[in-house]
């Protein structure tokens, strides 16, 4: 006879619940040491939702955020809001050129090497770096 503890049923590689609590929980909801789902609070979420110390998702509200939409301390992704984004105009990863009272937006994440290098020759810097699964132009971020 196999005892299974209540912390078994709740970690990755289970079947999902509704409201998942502890170490790795996985659920619609889950809060704890890396929660997974669609709503993830805690530290090292992973999720749509991500609220915590680093957390990795769509929308992120966090210390470090990385996803699409991250707001944080130290944040990577699209759109970013923290306080060195403030500090350096950047809120997200494009930049506006304004001509003959036009907006042109300029691509900056790229899904290869090549595309993010070419955009560098444009922006007269070298090379190309890695975010994420993505690619920008010039050696450094």
């Amino acid at each position: 006879m196999e005892i299974k503890s209540k912390i078994d049923d709740q970690h990755c590689g289970s079947k999902p619940k509704r409201i998942a609590f502890g170490i790795a929980p996985l659920g619609i909801i889950s809060i704890g040491i890396v929660p997974m789902g669609v709503v993830s609070i805690g530290v090292v979420p992973m999720g749509v939702f991500s609220f915590g110390a680093v957390a990795m998702g769509i929308v992120n509200l966090s210390i470090v955020g990385m996803g699409i939409i991250s707001s944080g301390i130290t944040t990577m992704g699209v759109w970013e809001y923290s306080p060195k984004s403030l500090s350096s105009g950047h809120k997200h990863h494009s930049i506006y050129k304004h001509d003959n009272q036009s907006s042109v937006t300029e691509k900056m994440l790229f899904n290869n090497k090549k595309d993010a290098e070419n955009m560098a020759e444009k922006l007269k810097c070298k090379g190309s770096h890695k975010m994420g699964d993505f690619w920008m132009p010039c050696e450094s971020h």
